[in-house]
């Protein structure tokens, strides 16, 4: 066994990182309540209206395939593009990432705990919206779960990846958060989290399935209902996954 092998941080400083990034994240209350309370809060205001208004040729409600999906694309969404960007700018920003480079623990382990943190954090906050949805209001569960599933880890890949161009252009953590909330805002807007996008002016509606979010909607609640998901969200969702990855790869600084 050579010395940099020997020098290699283990499953132990693994889990130590990993398990010292959650607590970081359970300490920062709003950070942790908006995206579990929030998507209970548009649930409650959604299944009066939304859970009566069943959809032509499926067993579905809108509830089911327009308000669960774009609860999911916002919990994603916050997570992915306020606040994973804004704990890595703060991060580069104290020279924590800095002096991580001189030790065996690099500063891609923060990255990859950051990442599998959060992560755990929106399939809580799905978990939580599902349950209540399921309890509370009656809906009924995905024709096809493994569908479901496939779907919801591409939009988080999707959604992730547009978080970390955030931190790769953000300069200070203040910054990743206006430059995220903005983002997660105005593609949420776009892709009915206000209301339906039939509300929108017509070129905008014509543009919001090949945005991230209007297709992670779009492909969740096609996936839920058991029919085909469009190419196009598909086809979208990756674009986001590939072009984000690359920006990130280029532009992304420790320091």
């Amino acid at each position: 066994m050579t010395a940099e092998t020997q020098a290699r941080p283990g499953l132990r400083a693994w889990v130590a990182l990993t398990s010292a990034e959650a607590k970081m994240i359970i300490r920062d209350y709003a950070n942790l309540l908006i995206p579990l309370g929030l998507p209970v809060l548009v649930l409650v205001m959604s299944a009066s209206t939304a859970g009566s208004e069943e959809i032509p040729g499926t067993d579905y409600t809108a509830f089911e395939l327009f308000v669960l999906p774009i609860v999911l694309a916002m919990v994603l969404g916050y997570i992915g593009m306020i606040n994973v960007p804004a704990f890595l700018a703060h991060y580069r920003r104290a020279g924590v990432l800095r002096r991580l480079a001189v030790t065996p623990a690099s500063p891609a382990m923060v990255l990859v705990a950051q990442i599998a943190v959060s992560a755990a954090q929106a399939l809580a906050g799905v978990g939580i919206a599902l349950v209540v949805a399921a309890v509370a209001f009656d809906a009924r569960m995905p024709a096809s779960v493994l569908a479901v599933a496939a779907v919801f880890a591409l939009s988080m890949a999707a959604l992730y990846a547009l978080g970390m161009i955030v931190a790769s252009l953000a300069p200070s953590t203040n910054s990743a958060i206006a430059l995220g909330v903005m983002l997660f805002l105005g593609l949420g807007a776009l892709g009915g989290m206000f209301g339906g996008r039939q509300a929108l002016p017509e070129a905008l509606q014509q543009i919001s399935p090949y945005l991230p979010f209007g297709a992670a909607v779009d492909a969740i609640g096609a996936a839920w209902a058991g029919v085909p998901v469009d190419i196009v969200s598909i086809l979208s969702l990756m674009t986001t996954v590939t072009v984000g990855t690359a920006i990130s790869l280029i532009w992304f600084r420790w320091e």
